[in-house]
């Protein structure tokens, strides 16, 4: 799997974000929740053998300046971009947009090693017992 974040893996649909708080399921790794739901795709988007659309949200309450929340954001997609081989999804498609509950800003590594952390629990979470 490349090392990637292509626009087609972007989360950008209003209706499936909508869709994702009222009926999706949540992973949790502090600062980072994940919620997430199987999604079935458009015939013309399965051919591009697309494994989850990802976005990443924090909160304008905890930070108040938008520098401090586009540099979370950043951190976030990169530490997504670099460990999204860790999913499994089996051939599923799933929606998934990743919040970040903290009140403090974190390095790079402590938000990869968080990331890494939750993609595991989604991991553990999607693959029946």
């Amino acid at each position: 799997m490349r090392n990637t974040y292509p626009k087609r893996e972007k989360l950008k649909s209003k209706k499936r974000i909508e869709r994702l708080f009222e009926e999706g399921r949540s992973v949790k790794s502090y600062p980072l929740r994940m919620v997430y739901l199987p999604e079935e795709l458009s015939p013309e988007t399965q051919d591009l053998r697309l494994q989850a659309q990802v976005g990443v949200s924090i909160s304008k309450r905890n930070f108040k300046l938008a520098v401090h929340r586009n540099r979370i954001k950043r951190l976030m997609r990169e530490a997504y971009r670099l460990n999204k081989g860790v999913i499994d999804t089996k051939g599923t498609t799933f929606v998934m947009l990743i919040i970040y509950t903290g009140r403090e800003e974190l390095t790079q590594h402590e938000v990869s090693k968080a990331m890494v952390k939750l993609l595991k629990r989604f991991n553990d979470a999607i693959t029946p017992s």
